[in-house]
Formats: structure tokens, sequence, C-alpha cells
């Protein structure tokens, strides 16, 4: 099966708007433009709102997985962020891999793969003891927190770590400490904190204090159980029993792994059917910058993790670890596999990935099936972070195809 095979008798490419061929390179492709997915297509599954800077919306790993793909076979991301791709062929009845070098994407994806009740969330929460008032040496956090939250959060904190540490750390605290996580911080009354920016983007103290100043703002308290539970709430309200029993069988055999996406040696040769990724974009996004706070909470070494995170700055560095990363997934790669690589534009436009990638992917074995382009219109959060129509930032999805020929 090729992209351009039509599932369910739909046709190839629907909703094409126009096909180019473009030689990239002594390489001619195809860029088929288009909107082939929004998000009115399909409600998107409710496990999926949680926030991470740089992800792609689920209807993208959907299209490719419908189409590239059958159950039981393996589905591997390896810049896997918030797990998009990985809960997307779960819910489909794949099996899964999830790679990413930044450890927090591990704890934000593996519990939706086993996600408890809401009454067994609730009771946990309840035998958990909470102090009464701040403690230990830990970051001073006044700006964001009321003296109660702070005080609740940090106890959640001790257990979660003291759990972890002893190895009793089971499903149900592995799901409380990724929605803990993602309550932290954020602009509405459902979050932890006073009024700040969107949960995706942890501003510094400093920053924080300027914003209380400028708003006339004081934390007020927040019921961190309530939140949590309510946010569970959430999360589940769209999953079916059927759709649970997939994630939990994907789960099982399910490989969630934290390291550099150029060397994956628990991933054997050929076993890899389709790779749906979107890999860092040069400079772009500050990912441990963002989530200094979640890896405060989680115990997880931010500076640590930040100088394990491969530096991209200029394109001869980005191509050098793509292709590094490329030849990595020719190897994991079965015969008649494909990855779907999703880039963007950059430097206002005049940097366009998708024609940087095609040689890099077929240097290291495949051919190139394809551009897609998917027309987008960007969304207020994107707008908060920097990201702009004809500005800084991606444009519009473009998704180069790759096939490792039989």
């Amino acid at each position: 099966m090729t992209v351009l095979d039509s599932p369910a008798g739909r046709p190839p490419w629907e909703n094409a708007t126009s096909i180019e061929h473009v030689d990239l390179y002594g390489t001619v492709v195809d860029r088929i433009h288009g909107e082939f997915w929004t998000s009115r297509q399909r409600q998107a599954s409710s496990l999926h709102e949680v926030s991470y800077r740089g992800c792609f919306k689920p209807q993208l790993p959907a299209f490719f997985i419908e189409r590239l793909s059958q159950e039981g076979d393996l589905v591997y991301d390896p810049f896997s962020g918030r797990g998009t791709t990985a809960i997307e062929a779960g819910l489909r009845g794949r099996r899964v891999a999830a790679n990413d070098i930044n450890p927090l994407s591990r704890v934000m994806t593996r519990p939706r793969f086993d996600p408890p009740t809401v009454s067994e969330v609730a009771s946990r929460l309840a035998t958990i003891p909470y102090g009464d008032s701040r403690g230990g040496s830990g970051p001073d956090l006044s700006m964001f927190y009321h003296e109660r939250t702070e005080a609740e959060i940090l106890s959640l904190r001790d257990y979660l770590l003291e759990r972890e540490e002893e190895g009793s750390l089971d499903s149900i605290d592995e799901w409380i400490r990724m929605v803990a996580m993602n309550r932290l911080t954020g602009h509405s009354r459902g979050f932890f904190s006073v009024y700040t920016l969107p949960p995706n983007q942890a501003v510094s103290p400093e920053r924080q204090e300027k914003i209380n100043r400028e708003r006339g703002l004081v934390p007020e308290y927040r019921d961190t159980r309530a939140l949590i539970v309510k946010k569970t709430r959430s999360l589940l309200r769209t999953v079916t029993p059927g759709e649970r029993e997939r994630l939990c069988a994907a789960g099982e055999t399910g490989l969630f792994l934290s390291g550099d996406a150029r060397k994956t040696p628990a991933i054997p040769d050929g076993c890899v059917q389709l790779t749906v990724t979107s890999p860092p974009f040069l400079d772009v996004v500050q990912y441990p910058k963002d989530n200094w706070l979640r890896c405060w909470f989680c115990g997880i070494d931010m500076e640590a993790t930040e100088k394990r995170m491969t530096v991209t700055r200029s394109l001869s560095e980005w191509k050098r670890v793509m292709q590094q990363t490329f030849q990595e997934l020719f190897r994991i790669t079965r015969n008649g596999g494909h990855v779907a690589f999703e880039v963007g534009e950059v430097k206002r436009g005049t940097l366009r990935l998708d024609e940087v990638v095609v040689p890099l992917g077929v240097r290291a074995g495949f051919s190139c099936v394809g551009i897609l382009v998917n027309t987008q219109h960007f969304t207020k959060t994107s707008h908060i972070w920097g990201v702009d129509n004809n500005s800084s930032g991606t444009n519009t999805n473009r998704i180069v195809v790759f096939r490792k020929e039989e």
C-alpha cells in the first residue's frame, strides 16, 4: 500500500486543490496542496488535551495512520512530544513506539495508555497527606500560587517522588502526576496558578511578578484535588470502552523511550510500518525553558535535560542531525513501510524545510513518495507564543512522505 492508495474507496489525496512537480536536487517529487484535515472534520479524542509546545493536531497523524498502516502494525514517533502520534495509533489498534530526548514526554504519554477511572483518581488523592503550610528548600513559587495551594503542590510532589524512588509508583500515580503537571500554570481558574501564559509555556518567576503587578493580581487558593479530578473527567469524557481496551493493549507492548532519535537500539531492525513525526524546527521553540516548572515538579534536572538536547541553531547542524535520524529510521523501517516527516516554513517563509528534507531521506535509502501541503489557520495560542502567518514559525503543514522499497 502506498500513500496514493485510497482507503475505504475514497479517492487518493481527496480535497487536493493542486499538484506541482518539483525537481529537488535531481529528485522529482509531487507537491500536493489542499485542506486534507481540519479540527472540524473529526472530533479528536479528549485524551489529547494535554498541553505542550510545538505539537501538531491529532488529525495529522490520523490521516497517515489510517492510510499507511493496519491494526497490529507498529507506528513510531522519534520526536514524540506530548505523544499525539502514539495516542492516535493506540486508539486505532496499532502497536506503538514513542521516543523523545526530553523525559517529560514519557511522563505525559505513558499514563494515557492505562487510564484510571475518575473514582480511582479521587480515591487515591484522598489518601495523600497534604501539608498545611509551605516548606522545603525549593524555588520560591509565591508569585504563582496561594500559600495553601503551594503547600498542596509540594505535598503531592513529595508523595510522587517518594513513590518513584521506592519503585511503587503505579498507573494511578502516573496519571495524577501527568494531570497535575498540566495544571501547574495557565490562564484560567482551571489551573493551580494565578493568571499567566497558556500552560504550554511556563514563564520565569520574574516575568510572573511583572504580570502580577501589571494586572494587579494576587494568587487565590485553588483546590488542587478538585482540579485534578475535574481535568481527569475532561480527559476521559470521549474515551469509549473499546478505545480504552485498545489503548491498554498497546501500552502493554509499547516502547516509551527517552533518548536520542539517532540511536534507538531498543527498536529492532525492520519492525516499524509507519513513522509519523515532527522534528524540532531549528531554534524556534525553547522546550527546556518552557518546561522548567514541570521539570521541577517531576524531579527532572532541567539543566541536564537541556545538555542532552541537541542544539540545532543553524541549518547545517539541523541537516546533520536529521540525516543521522533518517539513517536510523531506515534501519528500523520494514520493507514497504513509510515515514511521514512533518516540517514547516521558517525564517518568514524563505526556508522550506520540505525541500531540505527530501534529499536527506533519499540519501538514507528511502524513496520520496511526495510532499503533502495542508493549509491551516493558527490558533490564538499560536499567536501568543510567536508563530504567525508570514512571520516566525510555520505557515503550513508540509509533510514529506517516504517509502522503504521492498
